[in-house]
């Protein structure tokens, strides 16, 4: 299959290759694309389908694609999310029990960066907004969703060999941190006068400290989101589907419960229910077939709340920028600053 260059290329006949294997070849006569959703790095189209011979395949499917806009192109290639999301499709979605959407067909162009996933719909269930945030019983299903994703490779020596699976502790260490210090002006120019006053003793803190924030990362590690929050969350009415693997990764478990919670809770209610969340998420991992301790989690789980911070700081600077972009980015660094004070986390940066 080809990775297409813009929404312009998809065509029936490229519709019929796509999903032969899940119509046996039927020809699909017509396709119409809408966008979908407010993606920050990847355009995203919900297609409608029709065949040659009528219910020959699924009615309407969702394509992912390279963004038209130029900052995000961009900032995919630096951060190689159009690649991580392809092979995280290829190679690890069969081997995972997390809820995801069935994968039709995953490309990647290696000389152009040009990527395309052709997913199945879940556009039924309800989308989780990210500044609305999480209610109690969505976070427990998260919860198990997050430890349906990590248990079945938790500590597998095989992850280590995948060379387009990042790992923050790398050689990209340096290159990170350097960015993060070079856009943070800029990031508090933009919200500076929308975050509170304790939030920002965090930055300042965490700030001059993010490389080694990024390579100490001590902590079981499997394949991780990355990205874990209500935006790419869709609720039915039994479990939560995830979406949006451009930022999987090879890090330590307790980034992606950390990074959730902090993200996805309002703080007064994260505050109220995040013991009961991190004990709820290591008995599902028991179900997996791991074990650890609740203490050692929630040290964990403590240590990379200044994720979210990390990830606000560079999303909100390298993409494009829209109004409901930076409501989230505002929302969500006010919660991980809290996040990293309630818990201390600057303690874990000395």
């Amino acid at each position: 299959m080809r990775a297409l260059q813009s929404v312009a290329e998809l065509t029936p006949a490229w519709c019929t290759a796509a999903l032969a294997r899940c119509t046996g070849g039927a020809a699909v006569a017509e396709v119409a694309a809408t966008p979908l959703g407010t993606g920050q790095m990847a355009d995203t189209y919900r297609l409608r389908l029709s065949y040659e011979t009528p219910d020959a395949g699924p009615p309407t499917c969702v394509v992912k694609l390279t963004a038209a806009a130029p900052e995000s192109r961009t900032a995919a290639k630096v951060t190689r999310a159009y690649e991580v999301e392809a092979r995280f499709y290829q190679h690890l979605a069969p081997r995972i029990r997390a809820r995801i959407p069935r994968c039709y067909a995953s490309c990647y162009d290696e000389q152009s960066r040009a990527f395309t996933v052709l997913l199945e719909d879940v556009g039924a269930g309800r989308a989780v907004d990210q500044v609305e945030g999480c209610d109690s019983v969505q976070v427990d299903r998260a919860v198990d969703e997050l430890a349906a994703l990590h248990g079945p490779l938790w500590a597998d020596p095989a992850l280590a060999s995948l060379g387009w699976l990042p790992r923050h502790d790398g050689p990209d260490a340096a290159w990170m941190a350097s960015l993060v210090r070079r856009v943070y002006p800029r990031f508090l120019r933009r919200f500076g006068d929308r975050l509170r006053p304790e939030v920002i003793d965090e930055l300042d803190a965490f700030v001059p400290n993010v490389e080694q924030y990024l390579r100490d990362r001590p902590g079981p590690r499997t394949v991780v989101h990355g990205d874990f929050r209500a935006d790419n969350l869709v609720a039915d009415r039994g479990r939560i589907t995830v979406l949006d693997w451009q930022t999987a990764a090879h890090e330590p478990a307790a980034t992606d419960l950390s990074y959730f919670l902090g993200a996805s809770v309002d703080v007064a209610m994260r505050r109220e229910i995040e013991h009961s969340a991190v004990r709820r998420y290591v008995a599902a991992l028991s179900r997996h077939g791991v074990t650890v301790s609740v203490d050692d989690c929630w040290r964990d789980y403590r240590r990379y709340a200044f994720g979210g911070l990390f990830m606000s700081i560079v999303g909100s600077t390298l993409v494009t920028r829209t109004e409901r972009g930076d409501d989230m980015f505002a929302t969500m660094t006010n919660r991980h600053g809290m996040h990293a004070a309630d818990l201390g986390s600057r303690s874990f940066l000395r």
